[in-house]
């Protein structure tokens, strides 16, 4: 068992408990008591506390979107980087099993802490989805709205799935998302 941490071994840990527990229901104590990580060693790393460590959290999840589907969605050829997003999408959230922690924290009082990273997130994701829509050949409106239309949807399967749980309703939703837009773009 590892004993000796790093900043970056401790963000995933925080981002499971705030995807279970919500920022406000996450403490300072919960943490410890989930990761075995002591009080010192969590302020050693996060000396700004709960909302530092959120922050990192936030950061590391906005890292991860940006090199698996946004810069595949601005970057690479539009047909192909489209159909990885789903796949990416689909491993990423775990069938819809696992939350999106940034749609959960513009979801409630957290959104005003954390609303430029919220914001950020959703509208970098629609712009490289608009970009690859629009080097597939739609026109700028549509893809706009397609894109919105899309992310809306993962976002929407999520809730659903979770609330039904039911992962086959998250599959499905990108299954039908991605149909969507192969048609629009023929």
């Amino acid at each position: 068992m590892k004993t000796v941490y790093e900043r970056a071994d401790i963000v995933p840990l925080l981002a499971e408990i705030f995807r279970e527990l919500g920022y406000e229901g996450t403490s300072l104590s919960r943490i410890t008591e989930r990761t075995g990580i002591g009080k010192g060693s969590l302020y050693h790393f996060f000396p700004g506390g709960k909302e530092e460590m959120a922050g990192a959290v936030l950061a590391d999840v906005d890292a991860w979107f940006e090199q698996a589907i946004y810069q595949p969605l601005r970057k690479d050829d539009a047909h192909r980087a489209i159909a990885a997003m789903w796949t990416e999408v689909n491993e990423y959230f775990r069938s819809g099993r696992r939350i999106c922690l940034v749609g959960a924290f513009a979801l409630d009082e957290t959104r005003q802490r954390f609303s430029a990273a919220i914001a950020d997130y959703f509208i970098r994701w629609v712009d490289a989805l608009r970009s690859a829509l629009m080097r597939a050949g739609c026109p700028e409106e549509e893809a706009q709205a397609f894109a919105e239309e899309s992310v809306a949807g993962i976002q929407g399967a999520l809730v659903l799935s979770r609330a039904l749980e039911d992962t086959a309703v998250f599959t499905r939703s990108l299954e039908t998302l991605a149909k969507r837009l192969d048609a629009v773009m023929r």
